[in-house]
């Protein structure tokens, strides 16, 4: 029994030397969350002592970064080692076409880069733990008798010929990493083990907040009004997001200021055309990320109000902008949701309100900035929570999480 357990041990370090690789289809760089997730993820990888390959797509329309800037960087990570880059092709011409018509490209694009990058791994990491975001590129993988692959899902998918893709690759992977509760319970639903899942939030990066400015400091810089209340909103502009009810509430808050950042240029289109005329509301689109923490430092409050449908927001996300008030201590205003419930406690860390409602955000706004004893509270409570979920706590967990699984099937 010794000599197995000891064998078992140093299969589990060979591993572990051998590196761990994470599997994202995701533009790099990009102006997209996802691809700041997996930056900010995989580097925490690295400095948790695995020797880390981020392996992205490439992809028309990435972010041209100045000749020798450094991706990682340039997405707020700080010092230390560097997880390594490997691009690999797929089919792109999503871009090419409507927003309407892309499902069928984008299926394409998908498939394309789960089979390219599934055969990087085996020609270049066969050792190594492997951690994928794609369910098609895990099914290649667990088909291809891989016995150390880990799935990341962020949505359960609702089509029956992906779920059942789902249930293969499920069934051959190592163990699966949920985002969030909702997406664990559908999972479960669908027949796969609770044991075999794991729950990890997103997290943020402390570096990028380590020298955050003086609110003062940061208006100014900003060029945001100094005296008035300051609402901000960072992040993506998707319509489930609910960026469109908190700009009808702030109609309701004249005496408010809203300042909203991030998203594509056809999003920030549509909000901008529908905050057109409103004197307190300025979206400024999209910013790189080393400037985000000035938009929260400036800020009074921050708010997320996700919309109660699709599942996507209401039971599967685990929101960037959350982790990020958590890091600099900004009180929040949040839509009553699963996804959120289960981040933010009622009245100790955020204000709850009625999804889908500008009347309900726009109160819960309005009380906060009426309050500054209930926004000094909730800030702190939700500061306190932060060590528990920087992207290094969570990578800790993960690698353990991982070992322990091997072990287990070994």
């Amino acid at each position: 029994m010794a000599a197995t357990r000891a064998a078992e041990t140093a299969g589990d370090r060979g591993a572990a030397a051998a590196g761990l690789v994470l599997v994202a289809n995701t533009r790099f760089p990009s102006r997209r969350a996802q691809a700041l997730q997996v930056a900010q993820a995989s580097a925490a990888f690295q400095r948790a002592g695995a020797p880390t390959t981020l392996i992205a797509a490439r992809r028309r329309g990435a972010v041209e970064l100045p000749p020798g800037t450094d991706p990682f960087t340039w997405y707020g990570v700080g010092p230390g080692p560097r997880p390594a880059l490997e691009l690999v092709d797929c089919i792109d011409w999503i871009d090419r076409v409507p927003r309407a018509l892309q499902y069928a490209p984008a299926r394409l694009q998908e498939l394309s880069f789960a089979r390219n990058a599934a055969r990087r791994v085996l020609a270049a990491h066969a050792d190594a733990w492997v951690l994928a975001r794609e369910i098609e590129c895990t099914l290649r993988l667990v088909r291809a008798g891989s016995r150390s692959t880990f799935l990341e899902i962020h949505r359960v998918p609702a089509g029956g010929t992906r779920r059942r893709w789902l249930l293969e690759a499920a069934r051959g992977a190592r163990g699966i990493v949920a985002i969030s509760g909702g997406v664990r319970a559908d999972l479960v639903a669908l027949g796969i083990p609770e044991t075999a899942i794991t729950v990890e939030h997103d997290g943020f990066e402390p570096a990028r907040f380590a020298a955050r400015p003086s609110r003062a400091e940061a208006r100014r810089a900003l060029a945001l009004p100094e005296g008035a209340p300051l609402v901000a909103y960072t992040g993506g502009l998707l319509a489930w997001k609910g960026v469109d009810v908190l700009v009808e509430a702030a109609r309701l808050v004249p005496e408010v200021y809203f300042v909203i950042a991030g998203g594509l240029e056809a999003d920030v289109a549509r909000v901008r055309a529908q905050a057109g005329g409103l004197a307190n509301v300025r979206v400024d689109g999209f910013q790189p990320p080393e400037r985000v923490p000035w938009y929260l430092a400036a800020a009074d409050l921050g708010v997320v109000p996700n919309r109660s449908r699709p599942a996507i927001s209401a039971r599967y996300t685990s929101p960037l902008k959350v982790f990020e008030s958590m890091a600099v201590g900004l009180p929040l205003v949040a839509s009553d949701l699963p996804s959120l419930a289960e981040l933010l406690r009622r009245d100790v860390d955020a204000l709850l309100v009625a999804p889908d409602d500008p009347r309900a955000l726009a109160d819960g706004i309005a009380r906060l900035v009426a309050d500054p004893a209930l926004r000094t509270r909730l800030a702190t409570n939700l500061a306190a929570r932060a060590p528990e979920h920087t992207w290094d706590a969570r990578a800790r967990r993960l690698l353990e999480w991982m070992r322990e699984k091997l072990r287990d099937q070994a």
